[in-house]
């Protein structure tokens, strides 16, 4: 069945990705074709920039939403906690040289945060009108991301590795979010592994990154210390940044996790307090 949400005044709104996000297959089609100079990739980057002006969210959560699920928004008066995401955000374009990436968002130990840092930095991301981020559920034993958004998907990632006929914008979902979208874990749970190491997995992750110019995908992992999920979806990324708890890791803990990570790809530690 297709996943559906009620507005305000009772309006039931589609949310199956096919129906409600026909943008997404525009801006595919147009894109798929290699610029051949310096100009092209300079008219694709508009064009793709005015592809996302025109970004249409069915059914945008509140301000009230957005605080009781504890994402940043632009007028949230805790300030702090939004710069601290925007700095982020900064830093991690410093270390690309602008350019987009795959990041893949792990924590020290179980229960870290780091679903909480992957959708606030994704947030972070989508706050510039230039811009979209993609957020991947890749925590295929507790997915969390699709109850912090309330929303029930019919696919995701292992629905798409399983079947090879599925189109990546079968399983890409709107957030309420403006820019953002997610790909939630999936109907399979067993067995994350295999679906990791599969060439699908890696064709998925090189076509997300290279497909859109200003896209930047946020992959939400498990556990680095303790899965060897996470270890896996780090060598498919270009970066790795690791989620430590406060007050909760000690330093032989956050030793073991950064050798987990090619030391060039380990974009740095976030204190989630």
């Amino acid at each position: 069945m297709s996943e559906q949400k009620k507005s305000q005044n009772g309006e039931v709104l589609p949310l199956n990705p096919e129906a409600m996000d026909d943008v997404i297959n525009d801006m595919d089609k147009w894109l798929q074709a290699k610029p051949d100079s310096m100009e092209d990739q300079a008219l694709q980057r508009f064009e793709y920039s005015r592809q996302i002006k025109n970004m249409r969210e069915p059914l945008a959560l509140s301000p009230h939403d957005l605080e009781r699920k504890k994402i940043i928004y632009p007028e949230m008066e805790d300030r702090t906690v939004l710069d601290r995401f925007r700095e982020l955000r900064t830093r991690l374009l410093e270390i690309s040289r602008g350019e987009n990436f795959v990041l893949l968002v792990t924590s020290v130990v179980p229960e870290g945060g780091a679903s909480f840092v992957s959708l606030n930095l994704a947030s972070a991301f989508a706050l510039d009108a230039t811009k979209t981020a993609l957020l991947i559920d890749c925590n295929l034993r507790e997915p969390a991301l699709h109850q912090y958004l309330d929303l029930v998907p019919d696919m995701g990632v292992t629905d798409f590795i399983e079947d090879p006929d599925m189109e990546v914008a079968s399983i890409i979902y709107p957030t309420g979010i403006k820019r953002l979208r997610l790909i939630p874990a999936g109907s399979r749970r067993e067995s994350p592994s295999e679906f990791f190491t599969s060439y699908r997995m890696k064709y998925f992750i090189k076509s997300i990154r290279s497909r859109y110019p200003d896209r930047f995908v946020i992959i939400d992992a498990p556990c680095i210390t303790q899965s060897p999920d996470a270890r896996i979806l780090s060598e498919l990324s270009d970066h790795t940044l690791l989620v430590v708890p406060h007050a909760r890791v000690t330093p032989e803990q956050l030793r073991k996790a950064s050798e987990s990570v090619y030391p060039n790809k380990l974009a740095g530690v976030v204190i989630n307090d």
